[in-house]
């Protein structure tokens, strides 16, 4: 096999890797020794991975190699490393949901996504930070600390996929899983430069998981690029009888659906802030709003105009409060003082709820869905920030006011990634720019009800439109 410098193998795609090393043009074993290295080198000063898993990644990869010598059937991630979120259970491997709770937990189990990725051949390098139960939109905890931005070092990666998205910007793999309750896998990849994207309702299957019936936590791939994310999430998708809502196989190629991506002749919608029903940063909507030029440039029709949001926060709170309260409320009482502020908060918050206020609140959900119904049949597309504001402060994270309004709770700034978790629309992060700060900038784009391939499409065409994957933070 070919000799190909390490630091050129840990920026590389995952789709040449999954290439080049299909054609040994360069071995598992050298591409995981490559990205390891740069682990151990660049990890302690971002913290992006909390578990690193270097004998699971050199065992996994040479057992790649040798299969690739036999000449046995190779998946389409065989060889190529990748990341899990330190939320999703992995048999054997300490799991600790950045929680003092679970500090030594380990699993029995893996969950479905982890069997696919590796039934694919994708390599495990280890599991990255999140904060405690993905509870807020920054990572830090109690067990691993804070990690950092890769753009800045004292600005916080966002969350609660932070660790993930960290890394990927950084080249510690080029492929790695988050999840998304509010924002959790397209908000960090907004603030770290990278490609995050939330499928729809029913994509992933999600087992083992406590809550099977509600819907509004998703797992997606975060990348350099849309064509990885294609490609992870190619093997990501599929019904399992364990997850009752998951969907069945809708005959989609989706990794090639970067390929040629065009969004010519679609309609498309811009919002700088959803009406008015978030407040955004004027630097990062301007920014944005820059980048849908490139939609027009496409053939795209373009225009300003936004569904009618209303009030989807309060039933978003009940809604996520239950769903806490019915899943960690048991630990509240002993573990009170370990636990995050912030989750304590939102436990608590339903013990002052009733089952009329949580009927409401599914109520409502409903009539906004419809709400969004009657927008995605004008448009094929909405066109938004992602993210209110560029990457905050670490040790000051959530700001008091944006655009003149103020802040009162973590929740409040992100209305922009939430609307489509209440609705659970697909959505992808792509980065389009910077801001006046110099920070990365995060453009949303949305598609319909179980449009997940458009979304992914449109995104793949604004990418080639508009490139930003050979830029590397600072840091590098």
């Amino acid at each position: 096999m070919g000799a190909t410098g390490a630091d050129e193998l840990c920026w590389t795609t995952a789709r040449e890797l999954a290439r080049m090393i299909r054609t040994r043009a360069v071995s598992p074993v050298e591409v995981a020794d490559a990205i390891l290295g740069r682990i151990e080198q660049v990890n302690p000063r971002i913290n992006a991975y909390c578990t690193i898993t270097a004998e699971v990644a050199r065992a996994a990869a040479t057992d790649a190699e040798e299969l690739l010598m036999q000449g046995g059937e190779l998946g389409p991630l065989h060889g190529v490393p990748y990341s899990l979120k330190d939320l999703t259970p992995t048999h054997g491997i300490r799991t600790t949901n950045g929680s003092r709770i679970f500090e030594h937990h380990v699993p029995e189990v893996d969950a479905i996504l982890v069997q696919r990725l590796r039934d694919a051949g994708a390599v495990l390098l280890g599991k990255t930070n999140t904060p405690e139960f993905g509870c807020k939109p920054f990572t830090d905890n109690q067990i691993f600390g804070a990690t950092c931005n890769p753009w800045n070092l004292d600005r916080s990666s966002g969350g609660s996929s932070g660790g993930a998205a960290a890394a990927v910007a950084l080249g510690l793999g080029p492929i790695a899983e988050g999840s998304d309750l509010a924002a959790s896998i397209r908000q960090p990849a907004s603030w770290c430069g990278v490609v995050g994207f939330k499928p729809g309702q029913g994509r992933v299957a999600d087992y083992p998981n406590s809550s099977g019936w509600t819907a509004m936590t998703h797992h997606g791939p975060i990348t350099r690029t849309v064509g990885d994310a294609a490609l992870m999430f190619a093997q990501m998708v599929g019904a399992d009888p364990r997850d009752p809502l998951a969907l069945p196989d809708c005959g989609d190629d989706w990794a090639a659906l970067a390929d040629g991506a065009s969004v010519r002749g679609l309609r498309a919608a811009w919002t700088p802030d959803l009406g008015g029903a978030t407040p955004v940063d004027p630097a990062v909507a301007a920014a944005c709003e820059t980048a849908t030029r490139a939609f027009g440039e496409l053939g795209c029709e373009l225009a300003e105009d936004s569904p009618e949001v209303g009030n989807i926060l309060d039933p978003f709170l009940i809604l996520n409060a239950g769903l806490r309260q019915a899943t960690l409320g048991e630990y509240l009482d002993e573990w009170r003082e370990q636990m995050d502020p912030i989750l304590v908060r939102r436990i608590e918050v339903s013990r002052d709820r009733t089952a009329a206020d949580v009927g409401r609140a599914e109520v409502e959900r409903t009539a906004y869905h419809r709400r969004l119904a009657s927008f995605f049949a004008r448009y094929d597309l909405l066109l938004l920030p992602t993210a209110a504001t560029t990457a905050t402060p670490l040790d000051n994270p959530i700001p008091t006011e944006i655009a003149g309004r103020p802040i009162t709770q973590h929740l409040d700034m992100l209305v922009p990634t939430f609307a489509f978790n209440l609705s659970n629309h697909p959505a992808i992060s792509v980065p389009c720019g910077t801001a006046s700060d110099g920070l990365p900038v995060g453009l949303q784009i949305v598609a319909g009800w179980q449009q997940d391939a458009l979304a992914l499409r449109a995104a793949a065409a604004f990418e080639l439109a508009r490139p930003w994957a050979d830029r590397r933070p600072p840091l590098d």
